[in-house]
């Protein structure tokens, strides 16, 4: 079954529209609202249609349902911890923050998806995204804690994971993350990420 997008958007415009409003839990308060959501969604979805599928797979985006949800659950409970985290390195006497910008290839590849990683690496505390390289498929960012790469690319792989089901690609979680050309690989990483150079005695420098 593949409807046409825009009434599948406008009633999901109506459906913001009574979170926007904060409707008490009232059944014909609810109606009513929704109502009005849809006498606004409804033309604003028509109007904007050309920017957009003609049609939308309905049952696919039932079946995506859950991974949205997932990944909201996901990317709050990072929001929360990072806040968390910001806050202790800025208070904390030895300021343990050590800036870098990380390499992080993608394994998305559609433009919905590459931006809505993008925007959850911006909006959460501690990481911005700087750039974005469509010849590469990889997005460069700042990061807190950069020298400590892993715990910059280990929640953008959590919501890469998930973002593959919801917009359809063609990798799958799990599937192993390209090689950046002409990057420095260390051994064994599939992440396609930057080598972990070694310290002057020999130890390994995590930033920390």
């Amino acid at each position: 079954m593949n409807p046409r997008k825009w009434p599948v958007i406008g009633v999901l415009l109506a459906v913001l529209w009574l979170f926007v409003r904060g409707v008490a839990l009232d059944p014909m308060a609810i109606l009513g609202e929704f109502i009005i959501g849809l006498g606004l969604g409804l033309p604003v979805a028509f109007a904007f249609r050309r920017f957009y599928t003609e049609r939308t797979a309905l049952a696919r985006n039932v079946r995506a349902a859950p991974y949205v949800a997932v990944y909201v659950g996901v990317f709050l409970k990072e929001l929360l911890t990072a806040n968390l985290d910001v806050a202790y390195r800025v208070l904390a006497p030895g300021m343990p923050i050590n800036p870098d910008v990380v390499v992080v290839p993608l394994r998305v590849e559609t433009d919905a998806a590459i931006t809505t990683i993008a925007n959850s690496i911006t909006l959460t505390p501690g990481t911005l995204t700087m750039d974005y390289d469509d010849e590469t498929n990889t997005l460069y960012v700042h990061g807190i804690t950069g020298r400590n790469r892993e715990d910059v690319v280990e929640p953008i792989r959590t919501w890469e994971d998930y973002a593959l089901v919801i917009f359809d690609e063609e990798r799958k979680p799990g599937d192993p993350v390209p090689q950046v050309p002409g990057a420095p690989q260390a051994e064994g990483r599939t992440d396609g990420g930057p080598a972990v150079e070694d310290d002057d005695d020999g130890g390994e420098t995590d930033g920390e």
